[in-house]
């Protein structure tokens, strides 16, 4: 196509395909190279009637103040929330799992470690056991008894084979029953069970009850620092007498704890990780017996990988956009500054450039003429011509002319053509007069 008509359409032949290509550019990095993260995240909590759930509502909360929708999903336990997270496709996006499922398990996989990320540890649970028994302070106690440890893929079921496990307890030794939280205490209360191990936090509703049931005792462990010396997601700490209100527990008790965990799919968009851990920055509880106020979150005894966006939130907060904007307009202001004004800046560059040079072309072709015009005033310099001399630069003059009628110039350089055909003309009549002479 020829300069000239590329430079008189410019705006339908140039700029107008510069434009659809720099919307397809963007459309491309938008969709497939930076798209938007969803606008709602599933958190797979445990129970209703156990500590997760309440914390998970808590959670949706914060969130929903950020303009992320939440559902929850309930679960059997730690392993249930786990394998969600693992899936193919994935079930959740969030989940709360308790320690002894990452990195410090003896039994712990390194794919189900790899396919996750922690945001933080957002609290401690601790190992509860309770029976009528008064005295119960070892957990070889527990050959022959009904014990409630939850369901299959439970944190308390996984946490009851493993602790009994390494003290030589069979399976078969024991009469295990699927029963947890609030049901596994009545089934307490009522004598259907002769003990109940489970892994919760202090404020958990079946653990008040327990306390409260009448003849019904926590246990006191012995050797609890031989326990965690052997299990490194467990801590022993001091469940102080009336610490949980009047008589619960009746004297000071020394039990195992472990961190909760607030772990995430690691292929998770980073916006709502940043999201994720902002809310749990906002739903920090007071203290309780086993942490002071402004414990949690945090990211110490982590066990299992830990979020880069979770330790950049923690530590420096959320980016200004993300703090001034609702979450949905924030990731789009950021889509727009990132993918959109740089192909905006270099469409405009481009959009200029490009006729400038067509335009710089066909200026070329009429300015290589006064080159030859010049030659041409040199050699009429020169007054020994002849009239043979004179006839060849009329000549010269003539092809020229031809030549520069052919021009195809569009009509903001016709000034300058017909500026070209004067100084032709000019020369010529000099030529004539030379002659004359």
């Amino acid at each position: 196509m020829a300069t000239a008509t590329l430079y008189r359409y410019r705006w339908l032949l140039i700029r107008l395909p510069i434009l659809a290509a720099t919307v397809a550019a963007a459309w491309l990095f938008w969709a497939w190279l930076y798209p938007m993260p969803a606008s709602q995240i599933s958190l797979s909590a445990g129970f209703k009637d156990g500590a997760y759930y309440p914390l998970a509502r808590q959670y949706a909360d914060a969130l929903q103040r950020q303009g992320v929708a939440t559902v929850l999903l309930e679960s059997s336990g730690s392993a249930q929330n786990l394998q969600r997270l693992k899936a193919d496709p994935p079930e959740a996006d969030v989940a709360l799992v308790q320690g002894g499922f990452g990195w410090s398990a003896q039994s712990a996989q390194t794919a189900t470690v790899s396919a996750v990320q922690t945001l933080a540890n957002v609290g401690i649970e601790a190992v509860w056991i309770f029976s009528r028994q008064r005295d119960l302070h070892s957990l070889l106690q527990l050959r022959g008894l009904r014990v409630a440890v939850g369901p299959e893929g439970s944190g308390h079921r996984v946490m009851a084979q493993l602790l009994t496990q390494q003290q030589r307890i069979k399976p078969e030794e024991m009469r295990l029953s699927p029963l947890s939280s609030l049901g596994a205490a009545d089934a307490l209360a009522r004598d259907e069970v002769d003990a109940v191990l489970m892994v919760a936090a202090a404020d958990a509703p079946a653990v008040g009850k327990l306390l409260r049931t009448p003849g019904v005792h926590l246990a006191a462990l012995q050797r609890t620092v031989a326990i965690a010396e052997r299990n490194h997601f467990l801590e022993p700490r001091l469940l102080a007498q009336d610490s949980l209100g009047a008589g619960m527990p009746p004297r000071d008790v020394t039990l195992l704890t472990t961190h909760t965990h607030l772990v995430v799919r690691h292929d998770l968009d980073t916006a709502l990780k940043r999201a994720m851990t902002a809310a749990a920055m906002q739903v920090q509880g007071p203290g309780g017996p086993f942490h002071r106020t402004g414990d949690f979150p945090a990211l110490r005894r982590s066990d299992f990988p830990t979020a880069p966006e979770a330790r950049n939130v923690m530590g420096n907060g959320l980016g200004w956009l993300e703090r001034m904007l609702p979450f949905w307009w924030a990731q789009v202001v950021e889509r727009l500054v990132i993918i959109c004004v740089p192909l905006a800046v270099v469409a405009w560059w481009l959009s200029l450039l490009i006729p400038a040079w067509l335009r710089w072309k066909l200026e070329s072709r009429v300015t290589r003429w006064y080159g030859e015009l010049k030659f041409i005033e040199n050699d009429l310099a020169n007054h020994n011509l002849s009239d043979m001399d004179m006839s060849r630069l009329n000549g010269r003059l003539a092809r020229m002319d031809k030549a520069i009628s052919t021009l195809t110039l569009p009509r903001e350089l016709a000034q300058r053509w017909y500026t070209l055909h004067q100084h032709v003309d000019f020369v010529r009549h000099r030529i004539y007069s030379l002659r004359g002479r």
